[in-house]
Parts: structure tokens; C-alpha cells; sequence
């Protein structure tokens, strides 16, 4: 019961998600239209891109909201405790089970499990997993009653489970039974308009927490934020502005040291592109300007080519199609080619 109460405590809604980008359109689109069935999702995507707290949505606006969302991290708990933790234990099925204890799927009867980091589950307990997706119905940890349950399950991985089951690491029966509503979440390398709303966004929101009034953030910080590549995604940007906000001693949102290094450090790595010999001129451009010269330099530098491994969405970090649509937003065309 105290679980179940702290489950329901937490406020994760649907208005949490702030994004204006396309990409993140659709996924809202398809949280709409899987939320009203009971089928199986599997979201994909990198980490920290938000795969809870689209599981949490999808909970919230289907038919089961008012039941609780019981979450499993199976790559937190070791593999010993994986079993009782997923189907509970009877008294004595091993040393310490003083008493008898109910597992998160019998706590989710009838609402909804996050499997989170299912590529991590065990192999050995994925058989039983593949049961109760199919079936309904498992057996406590050391008893013989079988046990039913009506359970809808979300289940969540940064990994890539192909590549998995090709490895002997995860089961192809099981893939497919999750797989039967994929949703890939975009990383915010992909959904660059929407990292200005994050940082107003996060910076309100650790302002009020930390009591400071944090009314200005300059141009060319917002610039630096907007073409970093953001390897841990918006968790990266999260933690990124609380450490900013701590730090504030005014009213402007400023950075220390330790993200202009790493936008310095992942600039030498991942672009091959050459610098431009022009000063920087940051703080008199607007940030369309900046974004429509950076990947206009990146084309040249690729002759043009958008796909493929030479290609400048990769050196970008953009999906090709992203590319196309912020050339076609920003009015960025090829020029013509000179006639002999």
C-alpha cells in the first residue's frame, strides 16, 4: 500500500512534455492513438530522452489511469532479486523470505508495468516474461498456484535488441511480443527548436525550487546550448541548468567552465568540417542566423551530398529528413552550379 501511494503521489502528466518540434509531434500522435488499446508498447530511444515519462503518458490518458503504474528498473536490481521483485515469493522459497510478498505484476493488476531497461533483464527470466505476456498468468517465487493478472505492459531500452538477440543476449519471441507497438524517441540533437523552450522551461522551474529570479538568458549562451550535441539528452539539459540556476548570482542565467570544455571537446570530435577563419559574432546574430551559417558551411564542405557516411546530416547529427526540413524552414538552397 505505501508503494502504491508513492506511485500515485508522483505528478507526471501529459503537460510535462514541452516540445515544438515535428519529430516529437508524432511521437505525441502515437502516445495517442496506443494509449486507448491495451497493447504492448516498447519505446526506444537514447538515454535520457524521456521513455518514463512518455510511459507515464500513455498510462494517464488510457483506460486504466486510474489504476496505479508500477515501475521496474531491471537493470538496477541484481539478478537474484529480479524474480521475487517481477512475481513476488512465497514464505521460505529462499533464506530471507520470512513472509509471503506479492510481486509488481500482482501490484499492477489491472493497470499498467513500466519494464524499464528490458535489454538488461536476465535471460533466464525472460521465458517467464514471454508467459505472462502471452498468457496472463505466472507462479509466485518457490510456489505452485498459478496466479492471473490483467496487466498492460510498457517496457523501455536504450540498447539495441537486435543486435542483442543476434548476440544470444535477449530472445526473439520476446522481442516480437514487445515489439508489437514500437516508439522511437528523437534525441535533442534532432529537435534543436526545442531546446530554448527546455531551458526556459528548466530554468522557471529550478528558480522557483532554489527561490532566485532568473529573468535573462543571453544570446549567445542559448547559442552555445543550441549546437551542443547533447549526448545525455534532456536529462543533460536538465542537470545542466539546475547546476546554472545554483550557480546564478544575478538575475542571468550564465554557465561555468565546465560545459564551454565540453561544447569545445565534442566540436573537435564530432566535426570534421573545416573552422571558419572568420571572428566569432555570436552576440549580434539571432540564433536562426547562426544555425542557418553552421549548416550551410557543413553542406559546402560536403559538396551538397545530405545522405549517407560522408553525407552532412551524419556529420550534423540530424536524421536526413530533419536536415531537409531545417533547410526548407531556414531557406537554405543549393546554389547553382556554374555552366562552362
Amino acid at each position: 500500500n505505501v508503494y502504491l501511494q508513492e506511485e500515485i503521489k508522483l505528478q507526471h502528466n501529459f503537460e510535462e512534455i514541452i516540445s515544438q518540434s515535428d519529430a516529437y509531434k508524432r511521437v505525441l500522435n502515437q502516445v495517442e492513438q496506443v494509449a486507448a488499446t491495451d497493447a504492448t508498447v516498447l519505446i526506444l530511444g537514447e538515454t535520457g530522452t524521456g521513455k518514463e515519462l512518455i510511459a507515464r503518458a500513455i498510462h494517464t490518458i488510457s483506460a486504466r489511469k486510474d489504476r496505479p503504474l508500477i515501475k521496474v528498473n531491471c537493470a538496477a536490481l541484481p539478478t537474484t532479486l529480479i524474480e521475487s521483485e517481477l512475481f513476488g515469493h512465497e514464505k521460505g522459497a529462499f533464506t530471507g523470505a520470512l513472509a509471503r510478498r506479492n510481486g509488481r505484476f500482482e501490484l499492477a493488476d489491472r493497470g499498467t508495468l513500466f519494464l524499464d531497461e528490458i535489454g538488461d533483464l536476465p535471460l533466464e527470466l525472460q521465458a517467464k516474461l514471454l508467459r505472462v505476456l502471452q498468457e496472463g498468468e505466472f507462479e509466485r517465487l518457490g510456489g505452485a498456484q498459478t496466479i492471473r493478472v490483467d496487466v498492460r505492459v510498457i517496457a523501455a531500452t536504450n540498447r539495441n535488441l537486435e543486435q542483442a538477440i543476434s548476440e544470444g543476449n535477449f530472445r526473439e519471441d520476446l522481442y516480437y511480443r514487445l515489439n508489437v507497438f514500437p516508439i522511437t524517441l528523437p534525441p535533442l540533437r534532432e529537435r534543436p527548436e526545442d531546446i530554448p523552450l527546455l531551458v526556459r522551461h528548466f530554468t522557471n522551474k529550478f528558480s522557483k525550487k532554489i527561490g532566485k529570479q532568473i529573468d535573462a538568458i543571453p544570446r549567445n549562451v542559448m547559442t552555445e546550448l543550441c549546437a551542443y550535441r547533447w549526448p545525455g539528452n534532456v536529462r543533460e539539459l536538465e542537470n545542466l541548468v539546475e547546476r546554472a540556476v545554483i550557480l546564478a548570482h544575478d538575475t542571468t542565467l550564465t554557465f561555468d567552465g565546465t560545459f564551454v570544455e565540453q561544447r569545445r571537446s565534442d566540436a573537435a570530435l564530432d566535426s570534421i568540417a573545416k573552422p571558419s577563419s572568420k571572428p566569432s559574432n555570436d552576440t549580434l546574430e539571432t540564433l536562426e542566423a547562426v544555425e542557418r551559417n553552421h549548416i550551410r558551411r557543413v553542406l559546402e564542405e560536403t559538396n551538397w551530398v545530405i545522405e549517407g557516411k560522408h553525407g552532412a546530416a551524419l556529420l550534423l547529427g540530424l536524421n536526413p529528413n530533419t536536415l531537409r526540413s531545417r533547410m526548407k524552414k531556414l531557406g537554405i538552397q543549393r546554389p547553382p552550379r556554374n555552366r562552362a
